[in-house]
């Protein structure tokens, strides 16, 4: 059985702002949205709230108009603004109550050379359950499956499951698993709290699978805050309740007599910070990447230019799988090799940048269950 973790950077559109292309555009932009999306839930908007909603909406180059580069204002039913003749803009709704609408991030097509790449990059790996990240629903992931990664009569993944998690940008988790590996339970953790509030930033997405010989295995898939955008001690404390949660959710899989769990994903750090701690050395699970038998081709990294500090995509074992695991790999073909792709073997597919699967390589564990 190969386990396998993918983050597969969205798979039919993804949001203009998230272009690394556009990134030193992007980044403000998603730092805005973040912000505007929480204002606009105020349940009143008193004078410094409107103030900040019209900052923050001059950052996404709304305040003029409701269509920007990166950003929509769409104002369904009453109106958050009056734009006068004279250039001024009024925020005239008094609260969240007042009127239905949201600001929503611009979307582009991905390139159809790097969704051929994306699939080649799943096909060749041949995971029999691969945690996929950053996918934008289960329809889009079942029609990816279905059409691009057939397997004679049928698709190589007939067991297709995203849960839609708490990321506004429409960037979710799910779960692809072969025909020996039905799906017979899953759980979503999108409304976990902690004394801080909601715990995840799109969930963690708990799915038992049995396997050819009868035996549950639990993969939990995980996106965590990123480092990409917000400030450092913010973000690593989220990505530390994260671990924390999902440490809980873990130890609570094995109390209930389930001996085989994975925790896959992109954890969004290195094995050895502190956010993570909770995760990594606070239980027993085991990260693929220490078995004697994983090859990384001498980059321990599953991002960018795949250095140690860029090992950002997990997949961790409890004991009875770490003991049944013979090995495992990254697998980076479908990863641009820096500047000018020539960091390691690519696609000949892939003459630029943008025809990549993905900016963040494939991780597997390979188990023999008796």
């Amino acid at each position: 059985m190969r386990i396998a973790a993918y983050n597969v950077e969205n798979l039919f559109n993804r949001a203009r702002a998230l272009d690394q292309r556009t990134w030193a555009a992007g980044r403000p932009v998603l730092e805005a949205y973040q912000k505007i999306c929480t204002l606009l839930e105020e349940p009143t908007y008193t004078d410094p709230i409107k103030q900040d909603i019209l900052r923050e909406l001059r950052k996404l180059g709304l305040r003029n108009g409701d269509t920007a580069k990166f950003a929509r204002l769409r104002q369904n039913r009453g109106r958050l603004l009056r734009r006068s003749r004279d250039g001024k803009v009024t925020v005239i709704a008094e609260g969240r109550a007042s009127w239905i609408g949201w600001v929503e991030l611009t979307t582009d097509r991905v390139d159809e050379l790097a969704l051929a790449n994306t699939a080649r990059v799943l096909a060749d790996v041949g995971g029999d359950i691969v945690g996929v990240i950053e996918t934008e629903s289960r329809i889009a992931l079942k029609r990816f499956a279905d059409a691009a990664l057939p397997a004679g009569d049928t698709p190589m993944y007939p067991h297709v499951m995203v849960v839609d998690g708490n990321d506004e940008r429409g960037i979710d988790v799910g779960v692809l698993a072969g025909p020996e590996y039905p799906l017979i339970r899953q759980v979503s953790h999108v409304d976990d709290h902690d004394h801080r509030g909601r715990v995840f930033s799109r969930d963690c997405a708990e799915f038992l699978f049995r396997t050819p010989h009868g035996a549950p295995v639990a993969v939990l898939v995980n996106h965590f805050k990123s480092k990409g955008y917000g400030g450092k001690l913010a973000s690593d404390a989220i990505r530390r309740r994260q671990a924390t949660r999902v440490a809980e959710i873990y130890r609570d899989l094995i109390a209930d007599g389930i001996p085989h769990v994975a925790v896959v994903g992109d954890l969004n750090d290195t094995p050895d910070s502190e956010p993570l701690a909770p995760l990594i050395t606070g239980t027993d699970l085991r990260d693929i990447s220490t078995h004697p038998g994983f090859d990384d081709d001498g980059r321990p990294g599953t991002y960018g230019y795949c250095t140690a500090r860029n090992k950002l995509d997990y997949v961790l074992l409890s004991p009875a799988l770490f003991a049944a695991a013979t090995g495992g790999g990254i697998f980076r073909r479908g990863v641009w090799g820096g500047k000018r792709g020539t960091l390691w073997p690519i696609y000949d597919t892939m003459t630029a940048a943008v025809h990549a699967g993905s900016d963040h390589a494939a991780i597997y564990a390979d188990i023999s269950l008796p």
